[in-house]
């Protein structure tokens, strides 16, 4: 048995505790790390459609659309968004204008639901008043890695 290769018992045990030491360690990280990476793309979605209701806002003011009053020259939903506004120019031809391609997808819940609030609506509400579109929030429960909710983002 002297002249044999090879490895005992008790190195094999030894080795299999080191790799399972290594994976208890390397699995919140990596689970952290994906999430860190879905806050990341919430807080970018968010920018994204924040930024097209606004641009949405200023084009109608600049271009006088016409909407009905209680609208305050905001979407009356994200779809709206995706189709735009149509205006004539100077010359009377008429354009689209377009603030999305699409409705970004909530990274939280993998759909492309959002929570929406109307100018008309108080800043903390949850449900949405309908008559335009003035904040979107994500509808997800859970608490980000800083503490806060996402909803509250």
């Amino acid at each position: 048995m002297r002249g044999r290769a090879g490895f005992t018992l008790v190195e094999m045990i030894v080795v299999v505790v080191i790799i399972a030491v290594l994976a208890a360690v390397a699995v919140p990280v990596a689970q952290t790390s994906i999430q860190r990476g879905r806050e990341v793309e919430l807080r970018r979605n968010l920018r994204q459609l924040r930024n097209a209701i606004d641009a949405y806002r200023d084009f109608a003011r600049e271009h006088k659309v016409e909407m009905d009053d209680d609208r305050y020259n905001l979407p009356k939903s994200l779809q709206d968004l995706v189709e735009g506004l149509e205006y004539r120019d100077k010359e009377g031809k008429r354009h689209i204008e377009r603030f999305l391609r699409r409705i970004p997808e909530d990274p939280m819940s993998g759909e492309r639901e959002w929570g929406l609030r109307s100018f008309q609506d108080k800043p903390d509400a949850r449900q949405w008043g309908g008559e335009n579109i003035w904040d979107v929030y994500c509808l997800s429960e859970k608490t980000a890695l800083d503490g806060t909710a996402y909803r509250d983002w």
